[in-house]
């Protein structure tokens, strides 16, 4: 006779009323092969003892399970597994105890898109360069979600949507790229995406779904990378110096093969937070016209820039429609925002819709509206100069860290603007090793295999600053340095 009192849990606690608990527990039983077609399961009385529940509990359970067909009773004799089901065999694991690891169907994997997440919540964390989570307008962003869902006609934002995004948002946005990027567009232009990571996705199936060639810097964003490659893409590599791409290793290589689309971080260069030079960009849109290739520009981080004006983007340019731009506010805000965006030719947008449709029907709708509030009444605006303020005093800070407590150990330039430093081991010093005396002082860095994935040899990673502090920076620094020195005397 099974022992229900070893293998039946009941948390108290829980919402899920209790006699549902009994019921899930038993279903989970007969899934797994622990209780057989056909057995006699313990009358009402005695299962109620065995578990510790009242009997009408259990009443309910079974009525339940009866209802369902898991369960049957026959007069005089007792209550039966129903032998309608098929047989299973037992797995070996008590109910609720063991994890399901492995499928039993097969599928791809794709282990190529395989990435560790690092980042330990309660640790110090030097990110690749994020928005401190801290400064986020939350309480505006919760300010103008209130006002939209009190309304009366609140409902219409509940229901389903356009999968091309809220109309409002993508009008305000129309304005706002017109006023602070220079992108003449319409709202057909745009497409509301859940970061723009999701709108490199799109782009990258619906330009590399035969294949083809793609160009991107070395070293290049992995995440950039990847996408592309899954999409089908046979990645081409060229030189990344102080002014970007090298547009020339581009033109070379476009004499030789049929490219498809370029990605470009335009504004900051990932990871090495380089700007491309206007007469690069000149020259890549020139090759773009003359080869046909898109220009899959991602423009990440726009909105902070430190020594001068920024300047405007490859899609503020574009007069052959050969630019695909793309941006995110979580890059303003929080990454947990994920509101983006894709501009481009309309019918390349049209179909990035559809597209899109497939794969997660449409975003937020009332956050989406929230957030063209906020633009329209200057919220973004507002919160976008504080934070510009802020992380120019951190990028300073940080520079003066590196400066004074690791100079001996790296060599970097201070970055015009992002939220991240490049930088490079003078000395024969392993990335992982730092890494690993950093995360026994409680400190988790960047992981080195994201920046050289094409085994170029230059030793770099990059280091966030906008989230932390000043006393988190110092600590951060301070850690480092025990950590270099620790691997420079090995």
């Amino acid at each position: 006779m099974i022992s229900f009192k070893n293998l039946i849990h009941i948390d108290r606690s829980a919402e899920t009323p209790i006699y549902l608990q009994l019921h899930n527990a038993i279903i989970s039983m007969i899934k797994s092969g622990v209780i057989k077609s056909g057995a006699k399961l313990p009358g009402t009385r005695s299962l109620s003892l065995q578990i510790g529940l009242h009997r009408k509990t259990v009443i309910a359970a079974y009525d339940e399970l009866m209802g369902q067909g898991w369960i049957t009773t026959i007069p005089a004799k007792g209550t039966f597994v129903s032998d309608k089901l098929p047989e299973v065999k037992p797995r070996g694991q008590g109910v609720g105890k063991g994890l399901k690891l492995e499928a039993g169907f097969s599928f791809e994997a794709r282990k190529h898109l395989h990435r560790p997440y690092a980042q330990l919540p309660s640790m110090l964390t030097i990110d690749e360069g994020i928005p401190d989570v801290r400064i986020a307008p939350i309480v505006e962003i919760l300010r103008h979600y209130r006002s939209i869902v009190s309304r009366s006609y609140n409902a219409k934002y509940l229901s389903y949507g356009s999968f091309f995004g809220d109309d409002s948002l993508r009008e305000v946005l129309a304005n706002y790229l017109q006023e602070t990027r220079g992108i003449t567009c319409s709202k057909e232009n745009i497409l509301i995406t859940r970061g723009s990571q999701m709108g490199m996705y799109l782009a990258s199936q619906l330009i590399h779904q035969k294949g083809g060639f793609s160009i991107v810097g070395e070293t290049n964003y992995i995440a950039a990378s990847l996408t592309l490659t899954d999409a089908g893409a046979s990645l081409l590599r060229v030189r990344v110096d102080e002014n970007g791409l090298n547009t020339n290793d581009i033109q070379a290589l476009c004499e030789k093969h049929k490219i498809k689309s370029v990605y470009v971080t335009s504004h900051h260069h990932h990871p090495t937070t380089v700007t491309l030079s206007p007469e690069r960009r000149l020259h890549l849109i020139e090759l773009a016209h003359q080869y046909g290739f898109a220009i899959l520009e991602d423009d990440y981080d726009y909105d902070f820039h430190y020594q001068r004006a920024p300047l405007l983007p490859l899609a503020s340019a574009d007069e052959g429609n050969h630019v695909i731009y793309m941006g995110a506010v979580c890059k303003i805000i929080a990454p947990a925002i994920r509101v983006g965006y894709m501009v481009g030719p309309t019918d390349f947008i049209a179909a990035a819709a559809h597209l899109r449709r497939t794969i997660d029907r449409q975003g937020d709708t009332i956050l989406e509206r929230a957030l063209a509030q906020m633009i329209e009444q200057g919220d973004l605006q507002r919160h976008s100069r504080k934070a510009l303020k802020l992380y120019h005093e951190r990028r300073d800070h940080f520079h003066q860290l590196l400066t004074d407590h690791l100079s001996e150990f790296i060599s970097f330039s201070v970055p015009e603007g992002g939220m991240a430093f490049w930088v490079m081991l003078k000395k024969e010093m392993n990335w992982e090793a730092i890494a690993k005396t950093c995360l026994e002082n409680e400190m988790v860095i960047p992981d080195c295999k994201n920046y050289d994935s094409h085994n170029s040899g230059h030793n770099g990673i990059r280091l966030g600053f906008a989230s932390l502090n000043f006393e988190e920076q110092t600590k951060a620094v301070l850690i480092l340095k025990s950590a270099m020195k620790k691997e420079s005397q090995n």
